[in-house]
């Protein structure tokens, strides 16, 4: 039985809004389809799939695939922050992803075209650490455990 076009709105609107509540970190699809299922959409996974490669295509999500094996997660993006010319950096703790989008950048990508003859490709970069918060969480955990006595 064919979906009307109605509920395939109202599928693709709760996932625009997830994925606006959740613009500071990455999402997976089957976030996505957890969360459709938590509002009551029983939606067949390749419709997700298929939605997201749409949003990246126009440029809207961008699409971020590890060469580890990993699960490709998406984000929206945010126009004023030029997503594809910026590498972006992500907290393995909190999973915020944080925008790179500094002088910094275009320092690199004129150094590496001059002194390398390469022309670097933002893209889907991601470069994987602590953020400022989790570092100095994680750094008063391992003071906590030494001042305990325990091992770390």
């Amino acid at each position: 039985m064919a979906r009307s076009s109605s509920y395939n709105t109202h599928t693709r609107q709760i996932i625009l809004d997830y994925l606006t509540r959740n613009r500071h970190r990455t999402v997976s699809a089957a976030d996505i389809l957890a969360h459709l299922e938590t509002e009551g959409q029983r939606t067949n996974p390749t419709t997700v799939y298929r939605y997201l490669d749409k949003l990246a295509g126009e440029q809207r999500v961008m699409k971020y695939v590890a060469d580890k094996g990993e699960r490709a997660v998406y984000q929206l993006t945010d126009a004023q922050s030029h997503c594809r010319q910026h590498i972006h950096l992500k907290c393995v703790r909190c999973g915020e992803i944080f925008h790179m989008d500094c002088h910094f950048m275009d320092e690199v990508r004129q150094h590496l075209l001059a002194e390398h003859g390469f022309t670097l490709q933002c893209e889907g970069s991601i470069l994987y650490g602590l953020c400022r918060r989790c570092a100095q969480k994680e750094a008063e955990d391992q003071d906590s455990m030494v001042d305990s006595g325990a091992q770390p």
